[in-house]
């Protein structure tokens, strides 16, 4: 035990002399006039050397002949895939190309973002490629079902917004000297083709003496088409809240269809868009007799909004059941 307290003092006295030390070799660093004496061997000017931070490495520019090359090579791909779009007809052929146009513009994408670009086109550079990234997602949407109630893809492209964008983009470059023009597909406008109301769609033999009445109150206008078995034995057009009565129709009994929607196209024999397609699920009876002073004949009335009191049902049917 002596042993140990003799080494624990033997350690505070070599500390308390280091202190000294210390202190006697500060005061010394200053002289009697108050001025800094400079360390022997060597001057203060090497001291502010060695802290001194480098210089940092100038960024080497990017040469903008390099970003044009570049900018070529990430949308000459995709220019050929639009262009291809713009000559592709309706249908499959058409899905096909805007597929592949979408692939594309995604990968166009891609490129610009890891592109090095000159300070002068770093903005519009970023612009474009978000600007492709959203048109990939326009084109894949734009693809058509090829459903008889089916809205164009060209008129799907015509109301998205990024192909305006792709082009304020591609003006902002081109205007600064980097060629980033692109060749956007044509598109259409939503068309509103109707019929008169109670023009006759599809029309066959009748000579009856029944009567048929159809109310229309929904918000859009209406194809309303009865058949036997599986004839057609007529269709009536009826534009939003109006009335439509066909006349001379023969005895039997009818399966009512109807369908609504906007844009009549008479070639798919539906609308174009928010179509809905319907069936009564009873059975319209039409019987014409010969009776003492006269005849007796059928007088019906269809309405095909919901109305308080009314007494038909309706069953959703497809696209493909409904009659042509």
């Amino acid at each position: 035990m002596r042993e140990r307290r003799t080494m624990l003092r033997g350690r505070r006295a070599a500390a308390f002399g280091a202190a000294t030390l210390a202190l006697a070799l500060s005061l010394t660093a200053c002289s009697s006039d108050g001025g800094s004496e400079q360390p022997a061997g060597g001057s203060g000017g090497s001291a502010a050397a060695a802290s001194a931070d480098p210089s940092p490495t100038p960024t080497p520019t990017v040469d903008p002949a390099t970003y044009r090359h570049a900018l070529s090579g990430a949308l000459g791909p995709l220019d050929s895939a639009l262009r291809a779009v713009d000559r592709a007809g309706e249908g499959g052929a058409l899905n096909k190309a805007l597929d592949t146009a979408s692939a594309r513009a995604d990968a166009a994408a891609d490129a610009l973002q890891t592109t090095r670009t000159p300070d002068d086109a770093t903005a519009g550079n970023s612009q474009l490629a978000s600007a492709l990234r959203a048109l990939g997602q326009d084109l894949k949407s734009a693809r058509g079902d090829g459903g008889r109630c089916a809205t164009s893809p060209r008129v799907e492209l015509g109301t998205a917004q990024s192909p305006k964008s792709v082009q304020e983009a591609g003006r902002s470059l081109t205007a600064l000297g980097y060629d980033a023009g692109l060749r956007l597909p044509r598109t259409e406008q939503a068309k509103h083709r109707r019929l008169a109301n109670g023009a006759l769609v599809r029309d066959g033999s009748r000579g009856g003496l029944g009567r048929l009445t159809i109310r229309n109150g929904t918000g859009t206008d209406a194809v309303v088409t009865l058949t036997r078995g599986s004839r057609t034995a007529f269709s009536v057009y009826v534009r939003q809240g109006s009335n439509a009565t066909i006349r001379s129709v023969n005895s039997g009994a009818y399966t009512v269809y109807f369908t609504t929607g906007e844009d009549w196209n008479s070639a798919k024999s539906s609308f174009t868009r928010g179509c809905s397609f319907e069936k009564f699920d009873d059975k319209a009876n039409f019987r014409t007799v010969r009776v003492t002073g006269g005849t007796q004949y059928t007088v019906l009335t269809f309405t095909l909004n919901k109305v308080i009191g009314g007494n038909a049902t309706t069953s959703r049917v497809s696209p493909g059941e409904f009659p042509s």
